[in-house]
């Protein structure tokens, strides 16, 4: 025996309505964008959780460390040194004179002469408020002493140091000079006597001695190479081209190193 279905115009209504929605929803879900946030997958399972990297912040109570600011120093002192006179006959006075830069109020130049293997302090100054500075020593024998300046010590360190003009003793020496009418003759330490000859003669200072003449501004090193003279009161006999060098007359007093 055949039964009819019989559906109810309430049941018909529901089905019809359940049906637009699927109808509706696929399309929907056709159009959303591959693993955008909050969308499912084809699968059905949960989005992948975001790969951005999010900034560490500071530890709570705890302030971020500020980088020390580099310590200030002051420039170091230095000298700018002008030898006013090293050389002169013993007895007379050497002295020196400058500028100290980066210089600190009350600061002190010292002039410091070598004896032997030791630097000894001879006299000093106090840099005046422009920098300027003075200092001498009494020239106290014949030859050359090393000599240098130093910045005392003091609480912004050591300061420097600069080597200056040796200080260099003479004595006077009464001298003549001769060459002329004798060129082409043997000199007694060997060689010949030529215009251009530079050396002095002397009675027993060994061949080869080397002396420092001055006259005046001028100032010439030459060698003994020959003998005499034999003028008594003579030292020296200087060569013609020793004499046109220190601008010497024909006798006269010079002054010698040794």
């Amino acid at each position: 025996m055949n039964r009819d279905v019989v559906v109810t115009p309430t049941r018909a209504a529901f089905a019809a309505g359940m049906a637009l929605a699927l109808t509706a929803a696929v399309p929907a879900l056709a159009s959303a964008p591959a693993g955008a946030a909050g969308a499912p997958s084809a699968s059905g399972a949960a989005p992948a959780p975001s790969r951005t990297p999010v900034a560490a912040s500071a530890a709570p109570g705890t302030t971020a460390a500020t980088p020390a600011a580099p310590e200030r120093r002051n420039p170091t002192p230095s000298i700018r040194a002008t030898t006013e006179r090293g050389a002169g006959l013993v007895g007379r006075t050497a002295v020196y004179g400058g500028r100290v830069r980066n210089h600190t109020s009350g600061q002190r130049v010292r002039l410091e002469v070598r004896r032997g293997s030791a630097w000894r302090a001879v006299d000093r100054d106090v840099v005046a408020k422009n920098g300027r500075f003075r200092v001498s020593t009494k020239i106290a024998r014949i030859g050359d002493r090393s000599a240098r300046l130093r910045i005392v010590s003091n609480s912004r360190g050591k300061g420097d140091v600069e080597r200056v003009e040796r200080i260099h003793g003479f004595r006077s020496a009464y001298a003549s000079y001769y060459g002329p009418g004798l060129y082409g003759g043997t000199l007694a330490c060997g060689g010949t006597l030529t215009p251009g000859t530079i050396g002095v003669a002397h009675k027993s200072l060994p061949c080869g001695t080397k002396l420092t003449f001055r006259k005046g501004n001028r100032q010439v090193q030459a060698r003994v190479v020959d003998r005499g003279p034999y003028i008594a009161g003579r030292e020296f006999d200087l060569t013609a081209a020793t004499k046109y060098r220190l601008g010497f007359g024909s006798t006269g007093t010079v002054q010698v190193d040794r």
